[in-house]
């Protein structure tokens, strides 16, 4: 076979700083598995919201920031994390970068569809004056946003609306948005994206609430959720599996059909956190329970749950917290709580019925409200004129700021890592042969030449290509 130099030139350079992309996750059972190497999936995660939550502007959303994003994701691919979480999303900003950059290194999003804008949530206390075609621009521009990003995981459909404040009906309106939401994504989207609920730990409610969004309904399918997360902040300091309660949870949920995990967990009662409870939730005790969870939070901010404090658009540093989580991720057996389990994934949810709600207190019909007739019209046609993010070429892996770790010391040698089609990114664990753990040699998306595996991804496989044909 005789080579054409100019016509592999011509696609090596093509190639050269493509965003490789990590393998869509999907719900089997309880469990995130990965589409492709059928793998479970456990969320080390942290929930980032640089800014912090209250006071969203366009300009806190911390998507639509790629230098800030290249840094965070440099340093989260440092710590072990292979998912975020992001809180306050605005649609019509340009994201792609931002998602393009944590597709390449290998760190999948869960994002909320929710904002603080006025016209951006459910109204808890009265949902019915906020369940309209208004507030669905924002559920489903931030879907179209974000539709074309095979690293997002999933989305909320609402974050601790379900509480004592709440009114009795609203359970009802959340799980019609997360109905709208699937039926939305089933006609709009070219693949299938979970859709979930975050839930409070309010314990009187937490095991009613799980109920209501998981059981099946025969004339609305779509409607039950396909995951469901927990806020919870019970281990404290030098806590245990038992006081701090992690054993009820475990109980509570070892019979869910969902995969269940924390998005938001990190208690700072006592400072510094050292994190113990990472090892009880990726435990042999937790994990047939729960598929991982959160830290709540990457930036410090005046809550005092930062891992990074953002000194300047300049300058970072990397606070103890930072130190001790990546301590307790680099303990976790990787290869153990990749192992799918058919126990885990031959499962089905209950039938909806009254008697399945134990507390007199909580909604036990499921008579959901039906779409507003314009938000049935987006739908079925999908959301008229609202920008389409698409995947585009990372180029830049070197870091434009300083870093610093929590003893003052500059930490060097930072760089972004675009890791292969099909890796993700993780900790590295004790156990860390299988792709899941951000380690994998694999070659089975690579081309061939000479009868050699090659991969073709970013300047190092562009000169090995040239290598090849000397």
């Amino acid at each position: 076979m005789v080579f054409s130099y100019g016509r592999v030139l011509t696609a090596a350079f093509a190639l050269m700083g493509t965003a490789a992309a990590v393998s869509t996750l999907e719900v089997d059972g309880k469990d995130f598995v990965n589409s492709n190497t059928k793998e479970r999936f456990q969320i080390i995660g942290v929930d980032y919201q640089p800014g912090g939550e209250s006071g969203f502007s366009a300009k806190k959303d911390p998507l639509s920031q790629p230098d800030a994003c290249l840094r965070d994701a440099t340093l989260m691919q440092q710590l072990g994390i292979n998912t975020i979480r992001v809180y306050n999303i605005e649609p019509t900003l340009d994201h792609n970068e931002c998602a393009s950059i944590f597709d390449a290194a290998g760190i999948y999003m869960i994002l909320d569809v929710n904002s603080p804008y006025s016209t951006g949530s459910l109204n808890r206390a009265k949902p019915w004056t906020s369940y309209n075609a208004g507030y669905y621009e924002q559920v489903f521009g931030v879907i179209e946003a974000f539709k074309a990003f095979d690293n997002v995981l999933g989305f909320f459909a609402g974050n601790e609306v379900i509480n004592e404040d709440a009114t009795y009906s609203a359970p009802a309106y959340v799980r019609a948005v997360v109905r709208d939401m699937k039926q939305y994504i089933k006609n709009n989207v070219d693949r299938t994206i979970p859709v979930g609920y975050s839930a409070a730990d309010v314990r009187d409610i937490l095991m009613d609430t799980a109920t209501y969004f998981e059981c099946t309904l025969s004339n609305s399918t779509e409607s039950s959720a396909d995951f469901f997360g927990l806020n919870s902040y019970s281990w404290c300091g030098d806590a245990t599996y038992t006081s701090s309660g992690y054993n009820v949870l475990t109980e509570d949920f070892s019979n869910a059909t969902l995969p269940v995990f924390f998005s938001e967990y990190g208690c700072n009662e006592v400072t510094p956190r050292t994190f113990s409870e990472v090892q009880a939730l990726y435990g042999e005790d937790m994990t047939q329970a729960f598929s991982g969870g959160l830290v709540y939070e990457w930036t410090q901010e005046d809550n005092n749950y930062g891992l990074v404090n953002i000194n300047s658009s300049s300058v970072v540093t990397t606070l103890v917290d930072f130190d001790n989580l990546k301590k307790q991720f680099n303990k976790l057996d990787m290869d153990r709580i990749s192992t799918a389990n058919s126990t885990q994934t031959s499962i089905s949810a209950p039938e909806c019925a009254a008697d399945l709600i134990t507390s007199s207190d909580f909604y036990n019909a499921w008579d959901l409200p039906a779409a507003p007739s314009k938000v049935s019209d987006y739908i079925k046609s999908g959301l008229p004129d609202a920008p389409t993010g698409s995947v585009v070429s990372v180029t830049s892996t070197s870091l434009s700021q300083t870093v610093y770790d929590y003893t003052g010391a500059q930490i060097t040698g930072l760089t972004f890592k675009i890791l292969s089609d099909d890796e993700s990114a993780g900790p590295s664990g004790t156990n860390s042969s299988s792709s899941s753990t951000g380690t994998s040699t694999s070659t089975s998306n690579a081309a061939m030449i000479n009868g050699a595996p090659l991969a073709l991804g970013g300047i190092s496989g562009f000169f090995m290509l040239l290598a090849s044909l000397m």
